[in-house]
């Protein structure tokens, strides 16, 4: 059994002073018979340890009912890090912010009777303890003091960009205490005056986020903490995306520059990332304060994070760049040359089968009703569409408006596509005309993702909180279908048929080797793949990215199936599988 401590100005392990350079590896990010491969490629690079945080939200789907298996098998994925040779540092959150939906927080969580978010609120802290007691202990089986690789643990995340409830810190400190956590517990923050003086506590070691500057943001630092050791929990080597803008990318060089920098000075350090992986089904995140309207932006289903891996675990530029960097530092560490992953192309893929969503929407959800449209939380619903559908008088010649729209809702009256209103859009009305008595006004809405950083994070409730009006008249008596779309098994297919605006389900088949990636061109507008099952993520024509990657172990060998949900028009009648991404 070991011993780490942070003293005497250097993180140490068995008494020796170390420098840790690590790399972030998201095990909720990719899939689990990848992770030996992505760690084993961490280590290549010349890295000592992996970071991951965990994720509160698919941990824990439903209030007291916990899942670690699959994907979240967290535990698996420590042991392989541990096989590896390397240490780990591990952040619970419980918010984690990392593009991810909610901040990581879990959705039940937003209509708990008197919740506040993130500080010392009983109904926050019940939810949170809950939590923490039940990761804790399987993380402590794997702690340096009891033979396992977690050297180092966080609590909470980025707190000062938040809060400053120093109480609320403490307490999960004790938290920690309580469940034998042994190592050393850390903050990490934004290297500026208020951030630092929010997010840290004097009996955890401080910890800082930064992507360049970083002589001026450890000497901001050690205005706080004059001890040290510097370390940059989050050097952010690149960036992520959001839908509708260009992919953002940092010059290895660039990035090489500040990496050599900071480990010459004797700092350590966390790359953020340093394989992102992928956002898989409806886990992307948003970022939005509500400051201003047209602020909301959702996070693309690619977690490439232009990383020094790839997001299908290829080496980049940067890795290189990395590389020859760290030889410097670590003349003894295990350096490797990773070869690029097996791909396939496997062309395109017809489709023979639709199903239109409406004609599904029992098979998919139980029908409720109710007064006024709920929102997906009051529902028991955490992703994916919430539809509505209410009957309207007529005749009528006047507008649809929607006083809040989480996030993007399709109007259809007696079947007939009227339009289309997104969360950013300064004009929410729609205009109609019914010449009838009555119509059939059918309301499909999506959730692109729950804000993950700022004031929003829990409160971004999904749906029309506010209802729907004709004119000014707010509308009543509503059918209700959630459709979480976590199992799409159910829907009853028909001849294939590709009509403008009608949300459908198109199926087609295609063959595959096993063993190698592939990549799904965005076949429509808006709308989400499945293969085999496996809910690859969301799509959308305005970009950057222009396709969805699918992990080997996803597909097998032979006959495999793809699913499309269009919520608008297929580009033709089938779908091309490729070898090569396009962010």
């Amino acid at each position: 059994m070991g011993k780490v401590e942070v003293s005497g100005g250097a993180i140490r392990i068995d008494g020796k002073p170390v420098q840790m350079i690590s790399g972030t590896i998201h095990y909720f990010r990719v899939h689990p018979e990848l992770w030996r491969d992505r760690i084993e490629r961490a280590k290549m690079m010349g890295l000592n340890a992996v970071e991951t945080y965990l994720c509160h939200n698919l941990h824990e789907p439903h209030k007291g009912k916990f899942d670690f298996s699959g994907m979240l098998d967290l535990e698996r994925f420590l042991d392989e890090i541990h096989r590896a040779g390397l240490y780990a540092i591990v952040r619970p959150g419980p918010y984690i912010c990392a593009e991810w939906e909610n901040g990581g927080l879990p959705p039940w969580l937003s209509v708990e009777p008197g919740i506040d978010f993130r500080c010392s609120n009983p109904a926050f802290l019940e939810a949170n303890d809950r939590y923490l007691n039940k990761v804790l202990p399987m993380v402590k089986k794997h702690l340096y003091t009891a033979g396992g690789p977690v050297v180092m643990m966080q609590i909470e995340n980025e707190y000062g960009s938040y809060g400053k409830d120093r109480n609320y810190l403490e307490h999960i400190r004790q938290v920690y205490l309580r469940n034998g956590i042994d190592v050393p517990l850390f903050t990490s923050d934004g290297p500026c005056d208020w951030m630092l003086h929010g997010g840290t506590i004097p009996e955890c070691y401080q910890t800082l986020n930064f992507g360049s500057r970083s002589e001026e943001a450890f000497r901001k630092g050690r205005e706080y903490r004059p001890e040290g050791p510097d370390f940059c929990m989050e050097f952010w080597n690149g960036w992520f995306d959001h839908w509708g803008e260009k992919h953002h990318t940092r010059p290895a060089k660039d990035a090489a520059k500040e990496l050599d920098a900071m480990l010459k000075a004797g700092a350590s350090v966390n790359f953020y990332v340093f394989h992102g992986g992928t956002n898989f089904g409806f886990m992307a995140g948003a970022n939005g304060n509500g400051a201003e309207a047209g602020d909301y932006g959702p996070t693309v289903t690619s977690y490439d994070y232009d990383a020094p891996l790839s997001e299908s675990g290829d080496p980049t530029p940067k890795f290189f760049a990395f590389q020859e960097v760290i030889r410097k530092y670590r003349k003894d560490a295990a350096f490797g040359t990773p070869r690029p992953g097996r791909k396939q192309s496997p062309g395109r893929v017809k489709f023979i089968e639709s199903a239109p969503l409406f004609g599904q929407l029992d098979r998919l959800s139980a029908r409720r009703h109710a007064l006024k449209p709920l929102t997906m939380e009051a529902c028991g619903q955490s992703y994916g569409f919430i539809h509505y559908r209410t009957v309207i008088d007529g005749p009528a010649e006047e507008n649809l408006y929607f006083p809040e729209v989480r996030d993007r809702v399709s109007a259809y009256l007696d079947g007939e596509y009227l339009g289309t209103v997104y969360r950013n859009d300064a004009n929410r009305r729609i205009p109609f005309r019914l010449k009838k008595e009555t119509a059939v006004l059918d309301l499909l809405v999506e959730n692109t993702g729950r804000v993950n950083y700022g004031p929003l994070v829990g409160r971004d409730l999904k749906g029309l909180p506010l209802g729907v009006c004709i004119g000014w008249q707010s509308q009543i008596e509503f059918d209700i279908w959630n459709l979480e779309l976590d199992d799409i098994s159910k829907v009853e297919y028909g001849e294939y048929r590709n009509a403008k605006e009608v949300p459908a389900f198109h199926r087609g088949y295609f063959e595959a080797e096993a063993g190698a990636d592939t990549f799904v061109r965005i076949p429509g507008v808006k709308g989400v793949v499945w293969i085999n099952g496996f809910n690859l993520g969301r799509y959308w024509n305005i970009g950057p990215c222009k396709t969805l990657y699918v992990p080997a172990p996803v597909l097998k060998e032979g006959r495999n199936q793809i699913v499309v949900l269009e919520l608008h028009q297929l580009d033709v009648n089938s779908v091309k599988l490729t070898d090569k991404p396009k962010l």
